[in-house]
């Protein structure tokens, strides 16, 4: 059904003022968004980015009076001595099926020369092609982010028949699977969200990847104790405190890809893995970072 939406930009230090006089109102959503539209990425250590602006937005029943609400709203302010920093905005959102919008908007992507990554519910653009067909359900992973294509794009360069896999972080277990149907032998899917476990099974089955070649886990325990290519696409700070682990799981000479890295984070990932790889030089698209090389004998 439609909604009402009201917006209200205000200071940080007022929003649970307002959020409190929204639900009062009868609000059935309260989200938080920065008026100025700056990305807070991943922050660098020992800080906390916060918004200068907040822009706090409410939904209501289609059927409440808008001028009123508004007013209300803005009276509200006024008594508590919240700065309102713009006007208070309101507008109706139409009703509209979020799920079809957005598999309207997944296309095939070709990453390197043999690899194509396709919605499971779309024919391949090149049926002959390498098709990992994709449903990412509930975990990361779609081929869509730059963090995720620069893998892929690696990952079609250097995989070789008979490889063994680790995919640090699997998500939607795109990263291991592509490895699979680029060559290599076995893939392990390590991460922390039992739904990126359920999501990766679920897209070895769509692929036709036999089970036998796909393990995924939770516990890190549990794998290999040395593999001929670890890829990780995961974010800076984990990527530093996992460093040493990561590659002890990596066997001399192999190969080895970090991304979800942002550019100014990029020397403090390749510091930390230094001891252990030689790196190649970096590879980088909107913002992001791919740092991959091979393990030092």
């Amino acid at each position: 059904m439609p909604w009402l939406q009201i917006r209200i930009p205000t200071l940080p230090a007022h929003t649970d003022a307002l959020e409190d006089a929204l639900l009062l109102a009868g609000c059935q959503a309260v989200t938080l968004i920065d008026t100025n539209d700056q990305p807070v990425f991943e922050p660098l250590r020992g800080t906390t980015p916060l918004w200068q602006h907040t822009t706090i937005q409410g939904l209501f029943d289609e059927a409440i009076d808008a001028q009123a609400l508004a007013d209300q709203l803005v009276q509200f302010a006024r008594a508590e001595d919240i700065p309102l920093q713009g006007q208070v905005v309101t507008e109706i959102l139409e009703d509209k099926d979020w799920e079809r919008a957005w598999m309207d908007n997944f296309k095939p992507i070709h990453c390197g020369d043999r690899l194509w990554i396709c919605p499971s519910w779309l024919e391949p653009p090149e049926p002959d092609a390498i098709n990992l067909r994709l449903d990412p359900g509930l975990a990361f992973g779609t081929g869509t982010h730059p963090t995720t294509f620069l893998c892929l794009q690696w990952l079609d360069s250097v995989v070789t028949p008979g490889m063994k896999v680790l995919d640090y972080g699997c998500g939607s277990g795109i990263l291991g699977l592509a490895a699979l149907l680029l060559g290599a032998e076995q893939m392990d899917g390590l991460d922390i969200d039992p739904q990126a476990l359920d999501a990766t099974q679920s897209n070895a089955q769509v692929n036709g990847v036999d089970t036998a070649r796909v393990r995924v886990m939770l516990d890190e325990q549990n794998l290999e104790p040395e593999y001929d290519l670890v890829v990780a696409n995961i974010l800076a700070g984990p990527l530093c405190d996992f460093a040493e682990r990561i590659c002890l799981r990596l066997k001399p000479g192999g190969d080895i890809a970090l991304s979800g890295i942002l550019t100014h984070q990029a020397d403090a990932v390749e510091s930390a893995y230094r001891e252990w790889i030689d790196f190649t030089p970096r590879t980088e698209l909107d913002g992001w970072v791919r740092l991959d090389g091979q393990k030092k004998h």
